[in-house]
C-alpha cells in the first residue's frame, strides 16, 4: 500500500534528496543568484548620484568617495560621467551573471530531469504486470514524461529563486531601514496579508492541478490506444468516434486550465492590490518626509526604487508558493509511482542459477488477481526435464496465466512452483528469467534492426551467432533478400514485416538465447499453412532437449508433445500421456487443423 499523506514539506524533502547528487551545481546556481542581490542594490545608485550629486550639490556617497579618484568629485560633469560608468558596469555584470546562471540552470535542470526519469523508468519496468494491467501504460508514461520535470521546476526554478528572494528581502529591508525606518516598517506591513492570501490560494491551486493531471493522463491514454490499434479503428471506420472521445477528455483539460487561470488571476489581483496599497502608503509618507526635510529627493527616489525591489521578492515569494503547486502535484504523482509496492519481489538471500536442468513442479498451486475470483486452483503436476507439455483448454480457462507464473510475471497466491526442486521465489529474478525463451502468438519486435531484435535476449552475441540462429529459425533466406539484410529496420512493432517473418525472427531470438525451458503461446495461429510448416520445422529443432510448454489450438503444433494438460475453469481437469489418442478423444478437427474442445469430457472434474 502507498502512503496517502504527501505534505508540502515531505515533497520538498524528497525532491531535495533526489537532487542531492547535483548539490554542487545547485550551490553554484545559488551563488550566482545571491550575486544578484548586491548588483540589484547598486542598480538605483547611478540615478541617486546623478540627481543628488550631478544636478544637486550633495556629496558622493561615502564609500564611493573613498574608492574613486578625486577627479570624479571636482565637477558636475565628472560626477555625471561616474554615474554613467557605474550604470554601464552594473548593467554588464547583471547580464553576465544572467548568462552564467542560465547555462548552469539549464544543464543542472536537464540532468535532474534525466536522472529522475531514469529512476521512474527503471522502477516502472520492475512493477508487476498486475499493476500495469490495472493502471494502464499511459498513466506510467505520463508520470515519466510529464511529471518527472517537477524536480527541475522545484529544485532549480522554485526553491532557488525563493531562497534568493528571501535574501534579497532581508537586504532590501536593511538598506531601506537605514535610509528611513518608518518607510521600511510601512512597507513590511503588507507581509502578513500576502502570507494569508498565499495560504488560502495554495490549497485551491494544488487540488485543481491534481485533477488536471488525471484528465491529461486520460487524454494520453486515448492517443496511445488509438495509435496502437489504428488498423482496427480504420477497419471499423471509427475515426470520428475516437476524435470525439479525444476532444471530450481534452475539453475537460481545457476547463481545468481555465479554472486554474481564474484562480491564479484572483490570486495575482489580490497580491498586486496589496502591494499597491503598501506602495501608496510608503509614497505618501515619503513625500511628507521630503516636505519636512527629513529626506532628500534623491533619497526618496532611491527608497521608492528599493521599495519596488523590496516588493519584488515579496511578490516572487508569494507567487512561487502558488506556482509550485503544479510542480508539487506532479512530484506527488511521480513519488506515488515510486511508492507502489512490487508484487513480485526478489528475496535478499536469493539463490543464483546458471543453467537449470528444466524440471518443473506445480505444488497445489492457485492464483487469483486482486479482488477477483481465482483464475487457477489447486494445480499439481510434475514435469521432467526435456518434456514437451501441451496445454489445451477453452479461451479464458487460465492457460496463459499458468505460463506467466512460470516466469514470475505473477506469484502464486497459494502453493508454489518449483524449478529443479527449488521454489521459483528463492531464485534471483534475473537468473530465473534467463532460463526461459518465449515465443508468443503476436511476436514482439522493437523498432530497430533485425540483428538487434534477434540478439535482444543476448546482446553480446556476435554476427556469426545471429546468422546461425536465423538459419535454425528458417529466417536467413528472407532476411538476406532484404536490401539491408540483417541491418534492416523493422519499424514500430515490426510492422514492415509480414506476420510469418516476424514470427521467424522471434524464433531466431529464442534459438540465440539458448534457454533450457521454452514457452510457446500459440506460435502458429496467426500464419498460413505454408509458413506454419516452416515454423513447425524450426520449432522441432528448437524444442530438442528442452523442457517445452506449448499452448495451441492447432493439431499440427501439439502432435509432437509428450503429454497434454487439459485446463478447465482454472483447474487441471485431465492429463493425457497418449497424445495422439487424447486429441482424437476430446477434440474435433476442422479443415484448418484446429482443435475445438467439446463441452463434455470423460476427464475428472476439478477439485473445488
Amino acid at each position: 500500500m502507498t502512503n496517502n499523506t504527501y505534505s508540502d514539506f515531505r515533497l520538498y524533502k524528497r525532491l531535495l534528496l533526489q537532487a542531492r547528487p547535483y548539490r554542487l551545481h545547485i550551490a553554484g546556481i545559488m551563488v550566482l543568484n545571491l550575486v544578484l542581490i548586491p548588483l540589484t542594490l547598486l542598480t538605483p545608485l547611478p540615478l541617486k548620484i546623478a540627481v543628488d550629486s550631478a544636478i544637486g550639490s550633495q556629496p558622493l556617497p561615502r564609500f564611493l568617495d573613498i574608492i574613486t579618484p578625486d577627479v570624479f568629485s571636482r565637477s558636475p560633469t565628472s560626477v555625471l560621467l561616474l554615474a554613467i560608468c557605474l550604470l554601464v558596469i552594473i548593467t554588464l555584470l547583471l547580464y553576465l551573471r544572467g548568462f552564467g546562471s542560465s547555462l548552469l540552470e539549464t544543464y543542472t535542470g536537464e540532468k535532474l530531469v534525466l536522472s529522475f526519469r531514469a529512476e521512474l523508468f527503471r522502477y516502472v519496468q520492475r512493477l508487476s504486470l498486475s499493476y500495469h494491467d490495472k493502471t494502464g501504460t499511459s498513466d506510467s508514461t505520463y508520470r515519466i514524461q510529464y511529471d518527472a520535470p517537477s524536480i527541475q521546476w522545484v529544485a532549480v526554478q522554485g526553491i532557488i529563486p525563493f531562497i534568493t528572494s528571501l535574501f534579497s528581502l532581508v537586504g532590501m529591508i536593511y538598506v531601506t531601514a537605514l535610509i528611513d525606518l518608518q518607510l521600511a516598517t510601512v512597507a513590511l506591513a503588507v507581509s502578513p496579508v500576502l502570507f494569508l492570501i498565499t495560504q488560502v490560494f495554495r490549497h485551491r491551486i494544488r487540488r485543481e492541478w491534481s485533477s488536471i493531471k488525471k484528465v491529461e493522463t486520460r487524454v494520453l491514454s486515448v492517443v496511445q490506444e488509438v495509435m496502437s490499434a489504428l488498423r482496427i479503428v480504420k477497419a471499423f471506420g471509427q475515426e470520428d468516434r475516437e476524435e470525439d472521445r479525444f476532444l471530450r477528455h481534452s475539453h475537460d483539460s481545457v476547463k481545468g486550465q481555465m479554472r486554474i487561470a481564474f484562480i491564479r488571476g484572483e490570486f495575482d489581483v489580490l497580491i498586486g492590490l496589496t502591494i499597491a496599497l503598501g506602495t501608496a502608503a510608503a509614497l505618501f509618507i515619503g513625500v511628507r518626509h521630503v516636505q519636512a526635510g527629513v529626506l532628500t529627493l534623491g533619497n526618496l527616489l532611491m527608497v521608492m526604487a528599493y521599495l519596488a525591489q523590496l516588493y519584488g521578492p515579496l511578490q516572487t515569494i508569494s507567487r512561487k508558493v502558488g506556482d509550485l503547486q503544479a510542480s508539487l502535484a506532479s512530484a506527488e504523482r511521480a513519488f506515488r509511482l515510486l511508492d507502489e509496492t512490487q508484487d513480485v519481489v526478489e528475496k535478499n538471500n536469493a539463490r543464483t542459477l546458471s543453467r537449470a536442468a528444466g524440471g518443473i513442479a506445480f505444488k497445489d498451486m492457485s492464483f487469483a488477481y486482486p479482488d477477483r475470483p481465482p483464475v487457477l486452483r489447486n494445480i499439481s503436476y510434475d514435469v521432467s526435464p526435456g518434456t514437451r507439455v501441451g496445454i489445451v483448454g477453452a479461451t479464458g480457462a487460465g492457460k496463459t496465466t499458468l505460463i506467466s507464473l512460470l516466469t514470475r510475471f505473477y506469484d502464486p497466491t497459494e502453493g508454489s512452483i518449483q524449478l529443479d526442486g527449488t521454489d521459483l521465489r528463492d531464485y534471483k529474478l534475473k537468473d530465473l528469467r534467463a532460463q526461459f525463451a518465449i515465443v508468443l502468438q503476436e511476436p514482439v519486435l522493437f523498432s530497430t534492426t533485425i540483428a538487434e531484435n534477434i540478439a535482444y535476449g543476448r546482446p553480446d552475441a556476435g554476427p556469426e551467432d545471429i546468422v546461425e540462429a536465423a538459419k535454425l529459425a528458417g529466417a536467413h533466406d528472407f532476411i538476406t533478400a532484404l536490401p539491408d539484410g540483417y541491418e534492416t529496420q523493422v519499424g514500430e512493432r515490426g510492422m514492415t514485416l509480414s506476420g510469418g517473418e516476424r514470427q521467424r525472427i522471434a524464433l531466431a531470438r529464442a534459438f540465440l538465447k539458448d534457454a533450457p525451458i521454452l514457452i510457446l503461446d500459440e506460435p502458429t495461429s496467426s500464419v498460413d499453412i505454408k509458413t506454419e510448416a516452416v515454423i513447425i520445422e524450426a520449432l522441432e529443432r528448437l524444442m530438442h532437449e528442452r523442457t517445452t510448454f506449448i499452448i495451441s489450438h492447432r493439431l499440427s503444433t501439439l502432435a509432437n508433445c509428450d503429454v497434454l494438460l487439459l485446463i478447465e475453469d482454472g483447474c487441471l481437469a485431465a492429463v493425457y500421456s497418449d497424445v495422439e489418442a487424447a486429441l482424437k478423444e476430446f477434440a474435433a478437427f476442422d479443415n484448418e487443423g484446429r482443435i475445438t474442445l467439446l463441452e463434455t469430457t470423460d476427464a475428472p472434474a476439478c477439485d473445488n
